[in-house]
């Protein structure tokens, strides 16, 4: 005698050996033998053998018309073996229960599974909708078959082309579309990004790195919402000084500005004024929303996205001709030794007398006139003067805490585009890379000045118990890094005892979030954390400061990787061939005239320092990657030196882009002297 029985959903057969009342001993054809149990025994039979009898079952189940058995079903439970006595005669044969038993199975949509041989069958809305999706799966496996074979055939399909940035950074799995691009990949050998660029699908490689980067962080366009310029109510009261911005003829988020006054009298002013939105709206109103949401202005070569709507920007920037709202930080200062007597935060209007540009005066205003060594035929000469002196003054005592010498030896590199005009570039403008050297004295002016007023505001806001937004850095250890948080700690890196963004409202959130503590304390002093917004151990302080640093990493690296865009751009514009460069390590080289890190063929075992000259081989626009090989070594082998310049060399990825930092106008040890608005046109 033979037995068919059902195990994990799959059926066998073999020759029952021996059974008790609770299970048999079934030898299948392999010799195997196994123990059943009893109830999962559904079919006993003579004949054929159960070989022939699974053979023949799974031949005929195949002609099983599964409409017409459903029709023949009863509406309540049933055995598998009273369907095929309907279906096929009353006397079906063990050939025939079986192939019922597999047709069953392989119908789930019509009937369920109860166990033990024994079905229900579906209700006719659940098969009507369940052959719908099989319909559907089936269109959809062509409609794929026939995507994949245009674009292995080098033919990108309109949907998959719509689809590609979602397909390439953001796939979902069992979208038609990916499954497309999956299998054409497959089929054509290719990865996605070279099957897309083989089929057409990417065009222009500098619109691919930036709908990439809209696709991921503005999905929703780059529009402002339609919002009300806010206006502020409270009077503000004019101050005496006459200030001047220093900052580059592109840049349009004027967020600061200076004043001195006093000179001469042996006690001198010294004004920090910052741009005040802060006073204009408060936290959770509509635009803060839309502040909070883009945290930051985004900024590349020809082009930039602000944090808030130009609107705004323009009703606050702090432009030349008019008395602008501002928060305004003074230091009176013993005027020979510079020491510090008093400070004092106002919130009051500012006349700017000048907006000042550091790239048509960076000739003009030199060391040699602010030290008197030189004539000094420009406008602030004498404001300038003291400036300059305090702030080698406050730079030398930020070096001695930190126990060396800020020393930067690489140059700062300006990126102009030929006729954009601000507009959204193309990525096929000429392109105009230019050399600045790091630390000018415009530069040193305004660096030192905000660090001066991002340290003092700092301390005010510890000093009234009020939280505010930190950087901080415990040491200059190699491996340390800037961290985030809301306690008022050391920075090592700039040699101050607390460090806290405020000075750039209309660009950065979390100055602005911080402008909004600061008017609190010049409001309510000492009893301020009762008034101000956000209260001590407030959750969302911490998550501004988790989404701030995300964005803000994101942003740099955008800025980052189009700028090399351009840089290669460059090489090809003005048929480049040959670089000299300095090794950085493990085979990377940064060149001298353009601001490329890349690797170069013969290089991997000369030292940090080591001058090269370099051929570029080839150049891709859309990896960014750079095929180089060493040609000669240009100086002697010394042993290298170390430099604020190659600190943080080691954090550079093995073949990718240099990293810049977004935005550093106000900060020198983290990257003052580099302005991103230069990158603007």
């Amino acid at each position: 005698m033979f037995g068919l029985y059902e195990e994990g959903g799959k059926v066998f057969a073999g020759r029952v050996m021996s059974e008790t009342a609770s299970s048999a001993q079934i030898e299948l054809d392999s010799g195997k033998r196994v123990k059943v149990k009893a109830t999962n025994v559904l079919l006993k039979f003579d004949s054929p053998p159960a070989a022939g009898l699974i053979a023949s079952a799974q031949q005929l189940a195949t002609d099983v018309d599964i409409d017409l058995a459903w029709e023949f079903a009863p509406a309540e439970d049933f055995a598998f073996s009273d369907l095929a006595r309907e279906y096929y005669s009353a006397k079906a044969t063990p050939e025939q229960q079986a192939a019922m038993l597999l047709a069953l199975f392989n119908a789930p949509h019509y009937f369920r599974r109860l166990g033990r041989g024994q079905f229900k069958k579906a209700p006719i809305e659940t098969v009507k909708a369940a052959l719908l999706g099989i319909e559907r799966k089936q269109q959809q496996a062509a409609q794929v078959s026939a995507w994949a074979t245009e674009l292995a055939s080098g033919v990108c399909p309109a949907p998959v082309r719509e689809q590609m940035y979602k397909i390439l950074f953001r796939p979902d799995k069992n979208a038609p579309e990916y499954k497309a691009v999956v299998e054409a990949a497959k089929r054509a050998h290719k990865g996605p990004l070279d099957l897309l660029t083989a089929a057409g699908a990417i065009d222009n490689p500098y619109q691919f790195h930036w709908r990439r980067f809209l696709f991921e962080h503005f999905p929703k366009g780059t529009d402002f919402p339609a919002l009300p310029v806010p206006t502020i109510t409270e009077p503000l009261p004019l101050a005496c000084a006459q200030a001047f911005s220093i900052d580059n003829s592109a840049t349009t988020e004027i967020d600061d500005a200076l004043s001195v006054q006093g000179q001469g009298t042996g006690a001198v002013v010294f004004g920090i004024h910052i741009a005040a939105p802060g006073l204009a709206f408060a936290p959770d109103c509509a635009l803060d929303a839309v502040a909070r949401d883009r945290l930051s202005t985004v900024y590349m070569p020809g082009h930039k996205l602000t944090m808030l709507p130009d609107a705004v920007v323009q009703a606050y920037t702090l432009i030349e001709g008019r008395e602008c709202p501002v928060v305004s930080l003074y230091f009176t200062l013993d005027e020979a030794s510079l020491d510090v007597i008093a400070t004092e935060t106002r919130l009051e209007r500012v006349s700017v007398a000048a907006n000042l540009r550091h790239d048509q005066l960076d000739n003009v205003v030199t060391e040699d006139s602010l030290l008197g060594v030189s004539p000094a035929n420009y406008r602030f000469a004498a404001e300038l003067a003291f400036a300059f002196r305090l702030a080698r003054h406050l730079k030398a005592q930020r070096e001695s805490v930190r126990g060396k010498p800020e020393t930067f030896n690489r140059p700062d590199f300006t990126f102009r585009l030929n006729g954009g005009n601000g507009k959204e570039p193309s990525g096929d403008e000429a392109v105009q890379i230019s050399i600045r050297k790091r630390g000018a004295a415009l530069d040193l002016i305004v660096a030192e000045a905000m660090i001066l007023a991002n340290s003092t505001w700092g301390a005010w806001l510890n000093t009234c118990g009020v939280p505010g937004i930190y950087r901080s850095q415990a040491s200059l250890a190699p491996g340390i890094k800037v961290r985030m948080s809301t306690k008022a700690q050391p920075h090592a890196g700039m040699g101050v005892a607390q460090y806290a963004w405020s000075t750039s409202p209309l660009r950065r959130y979390v100055d602005l979030v911080n402008q909004w503590q600061i008017i609190a304390c010049a409001r309510h002093g000492r009893t301020a954390a009762l008034a101000a917004p956000f209260k001590p151990n407030d959750a969302l302080l911490f998550s501004i400061i988790s989404s701030f640093d995300a964005a803000y990493t994101d942003y740099a690296s955008f800025q980052s990787g189009i700028e090399r865009y351009w840089a290669l751009r460059y090489l090809m514009q003005n048929e480049i061939q040959e670089l000299d460069a300095s090794v950085v390590k493990d085979g990377l080289v940064r060149a001298d005239a353009l601001p490329l890190v890349f690797r170069a063929g013969g290089a991997d075992n000369l030292p940090r320092g080591a001058r090269v000259r370099v051929r570029v081989r080839s150049t891709d626009l859309l990896t960014l990657d750079v095929d180089a090989i060493l040609v000669a070594r240009l100086d002697e082998p010394v042993a290298p030196e170390q430099s604020d310049d190659v600190e943080g060399a080691d954090d550079i990825e093995a073949a990718g882009p240099l990293t810049l930092v977004l935005d550093t106008k106000n900060d020198a040890t983290e990257g003052a002297a580099f302005d991103p608005q230069q990158s603007t046109v």
